[in-house]
């Protein structure tokens, strides 16, 4: 319909669709669904946050060394264009939960000691690469009580791990549904605190729903969507430029489809938590014992780090003896692992070089079983002995002439 009658669609089916599914993602996610709206992708909606934000000299974003390369890019060009400052506190994992607190809070009090403001603190419910779990529901509470604005990049949350929003009470939380909920890409949830909302005056890119504030003498400039019940927040989403919507409509179905799933004694969500987390745990020993001695699964005492489904293993590499020490050479022999799997194994297993180590992240998916990570393990194998034979090098060797 979106392209046979494309007038009838923007203006009265689209509305309409969009606001059944964010009630459905909003009754998911345990959260009033005037809290929640649609943008393409968890990055522009920390770009959302950080860039409506009107930050005084003084003001400062907290943020953790793990934090995505986009969004700290963000924070950079946040920096260089407003009167904000950026704090990051460093870390190498493993550490534990409680060290990340302490850490946060210490960095609130270093800041305030400073004479200036801790304004937002951004930090993820599971990283990227590594991909481990973060204490995101203590820092959350710790925001509050400290008077910072929390910025939760969920990126790889929905779908993966239980959420309710409801309680965790964030300021600002963005999560992609096209990851983990198995919806197509670009879609993802915003949501955006009630308290916090008056913040958001302007969606990325400016559209129809901003308010322009009063200039004497100047006509309102109207909005020619069509009118809903709405609140301003829900009507700035509501349509953000030309693009293709349909992503975010698939978000009922995906949740259908998930709600149908059996594991053991188990079924929909709690189904495909449960799964994700035995298989995870179960990928994690299986790569690392088959990579045998100098293999190791990243993760601390409390194997909070796991809680997640993805297992990040160290790859049996000496990064010395491979590149004596040169990190310019280890991010040459990283690029060849991940070219070497993609065209030449046919499979995309996340490899990262991390703290002078060689590590890969394993992702367990409900249509993935321990066979699948059997098979990877012996991938790894063959790639390690490559690399240990300097087959990289000659790729780089290639690249330079």
């Amino acid at each position: 319909m979106s392209e046979a009658r494309p007038c009838e669609y923007q203006f009265f089916t689209r509305t309409s669709l969009l606001k059944q599914q964010r009630g459905i993602i909003a009754q998911y996610l345990k959260a009033p669904v005037g809290n929640c709206v649609f943008v393409q992708n968890a990055t522009t909606g920390v770009n959302t946050v950080l860039r409506n934000i009107v930050f005084k000299p003084g003001d400062v974003i907290i943020y953790f060394a793990t934090i995505y390369g986009s969004c700290e890019k963000t924070i950079s060009y946040i920096t260089e264009t407003t009167p904000a400052e950026s704090r990051k506190i460093s870390y190498t994992y493993p550490v534990s939960d409680d060290f990340l607190c302490s850490a946060f809070e210490s960095a609130v009090d270093d800041v305030r000691a400073q004479g200036k403001n801790p304004r937002i603190c951004t930090f993820d419910t599971i990283t990227s690469m590594p991909g481990v779990r973060m204490p995101f529901e203590r820092l959350t509470a710790l925001c509050r009580q400290h008077g910072v604005l929390s910025l939760i990049d969920g990126a790889h949350s929905v779908g993966q791990i239980p959420l309710d929003l409801g309680t965790l009470d964030p300021d600002f939380f963005v999560s992609n549904c096209h990851k983990w909920l198995f919806t197509p890409r670009g879609s993802a949830i915003f949501y955006v605190a009630e308290r916090s909302q008056a913040l958001m005056r302007s969606t990325l890119p400016t559209s129809h729903g901003f308010v322009p504030l009063p200039t004497p003498g100047a006509p309102p400039i109207a909005n020619p969507m069509t009118k809903t019940d709405e609140n301003a927040f829900e009507t700035q989403f509501a349509f953000v430029g030309t693009m293709d919507m349909n992503t975010y409509f698939c978000v009922g179905a995906a949740l259908e489809w998930r709600g149908k799933l059996r594991w053991r004694d188990h079924a929909g969500e709690d189904a495909v938590h449960n799964y994700l987390q035995h298989l995870a745990r179960r990928a994690g020993d299986i790569v690392s014992t088959a990579l045998g001695p100098g293999a190791a699964i990243l993760e601390n005492e409390e194997r909070t780090l796991g809680r997640c489904a993805f297992a990040t293993v160290r790859l049996p590499l000496d990064y010395q003896q491979l590149t004596g020490g040169d990190s310019a050479l280890g991010y040459q022999c990283w690029d060849w692992i991940r070219n070497t799997l993609i065209h030449e194994y046919k499979t995309f297993i996340p490899p990262v070089f991390y703290n002078g180590s060689f590590w890969v992240r394993l992702s367990a998916q409900v249509y993935l079983d321990e066979d699948d990570f059997v098979w990877g393990a012996n991938v790894l194998k063959e790639i390690c002995k490559r690399a240990q034979k300097g087959e990289w090098k000659k790729e780089a060797a290639v690249a330079k002439i």
